[in-house]
């Protein structure tokens, strides 16, 4: 008998909505990536609710929302209880991406679709491999051998290879062809015709410009705006494409020896940096060659501050300066909140290098025509003061009564039942 083999898209498929995949080969159920995106939206996981309780393992292609975000919630909620395979900058960069997120909305919200503890819960699930690494899963996965390879795009991303049998079921998207500064492009042309090949088509009909040609408009675009006297917002990524731009940045900088403050901006910059500086094995060939033979680590930025906090860059140099600001999409975060103070003069410029996520502030100002205007929602958390601290207050202690004398009835419930029926005496 051969290998059985369906393939479940549970998410993004025929849209924009991030990726989750059920794969089950010879009824050992795999989930492949567990993406969400910046709108939070819980009624996108349905498909995902219906069948986590089933799920045996769950690999993981990139560290960023679109494809693990979902992963502490559906832990949480959905019964999702299984061990996560991905690569070690998959899980560390992952883990800084959650966190920077859940900071990022409980900065003006009260959110609580998942905590930093239901965070940590999920990663500790994590087994990380290395590229082209055999793991072959035990129990119910006998026989079922994993591998991840490179894929290009983000640091660590994964192209899964799953074989059972001889037969190769290959896991292939968002993958990038190119080799760019600090990645190697992805080793998908060396698979041999696997049984069944799981893609996209996301970027198919985009034409895209050489790498020279893009860095230099790039480059040439920031220049110009600084030159003239503005300040130059990057909405980016916690710690994924942010990674390149800083390079491109970094070493232009150096070259022509100028002066203007770049700022990398995220509640996880520091953290993100300190890990990305011993991933160089990850890393392009170039990169890994340079520290082997000048121990010189592309990522010792002497050009970029890293702040942590919208006070830091507040306090700083009131000139012309470059900020790459979390979160991409523009829907929250620091990016969330430069833009609406920097958007009202017309010298200082947005740069957007990637496609916002559907339905974002980020895709609406990436219209062609951009918009003349948006409406911002601007949230802020405030401590309570006055009649409002008294009212929250006296809530709170009403909760607290309530939950006395629940325990309490509970407590005496409970020693009725210890002690018996009652016994009645004439």
């Amino acid at each position: 008998m051969g290998t059985s083999v369906q393939v479940t898209p549970l998410s993004g498929v025929y849209n924009e909505n991030p990726l989750s995949y059920l794969v089950s080969i010879d009824g050992f159920n795999l989930l492949i990536d567990c993406g969400w995106n910046d709108h939070f939206d819980p009624s996108l996981l349905q498909p995902l609710s219906k069948v986590a309780s089933k799920i045996d393992a769950v690999l993981i292609s990139y560290g960023d929302m679109l494809h693990l975000g979902a992963l502490p919630f559906a832990m949480k909620q959905f019964g999702l209880n299984a061990p996560v395979f991905s690569t070690e900058p998959v899980y560390r960069l992952g883990l800084l991406t959650m966190y920077d997120q859940s900071f990022s909305r409980k900065a003006v919200s009260e959110f609580d679709l998942f905590s930093l503890d239901d965070i940590d819960s999920a990663f500790q699930n994590f087994t990380r491999l290395t590229y082209s690494q055999n793991h072959h899963l035990s129990g119910k996965g006998e026989g079922i051998v994993i591998a991840p390879h490179v894929a290009g795009h983000l640091l660590g991303g994964t192209v899964w290879k799953i074989t059972k049998d001889g037969e190769d079921v290959v896991y292939a998207v968002d993958f990038n062809h190119r080799k760019e500064r600090h990645l190697n492009g992805t080793v998908l042309e060396s698979f041999y015709r696997p049984a069944v090949l799981i893609t996209d088509a996301y970027n198919a009909l985009n034409s895209q410009p050489s790498r020279q040609q893009r860095d230099k408009q790039f480059l040439e675009t920031i220049l110009k705006t600084l030159e003239g006297g503005g300040n130059v917002l990057l909405p980016v990524d916690s710690a994924g494409r942010v990674l390149e731009l800083l390079l491109i940045l970094e070493h232009f900088w150096g070259q022509r020896f100028l002066n203007y403050p770049i700022f990398f901006l995220s509640y996880v910059s520091s953290s993100t940096i300190d890990y990305i500086k011993s991933f160089l094995e990850w890393m392009s060939d170039s990169i890994a060659k340079s520290f082997e033979t000048s121990r010189d680590n592309a990522f010792l930025m002497k050009h970029v501050t890293l702040l942590i906090g919208k006070e830091e860059l507040d306090n700083a140099s009131t000139g012309p300066k470059v900020v790459l600001a979390s979160v991409a999409s523009l829907e929250a975060g620091f990016s969330h909140d430069i833009f609406a103070e920097w958007a009202a003069d017309v010298k200082n410029l947005v740069l957007f290098t990637e496609r916002g996520q559907f339905g974002t502030l980020a895709r609406m100002l990436q219209a062609d025509p951009p918009p003349k205007a948006v409406k911002m929602t601007m949230s802020r958390r405030v401590p309570l003061v006055g009649d409002e601290l008294i009212a929250y207050e006296e809530e709170q202690k009403r909760l607290k009564r309530e939950e006395e004398l629940k325990a309490s009835l509970i407590k005496e419930e409970e020693l009725k039942v210890s002690h018996g029926p009652e016994k009645q005496f004439e």
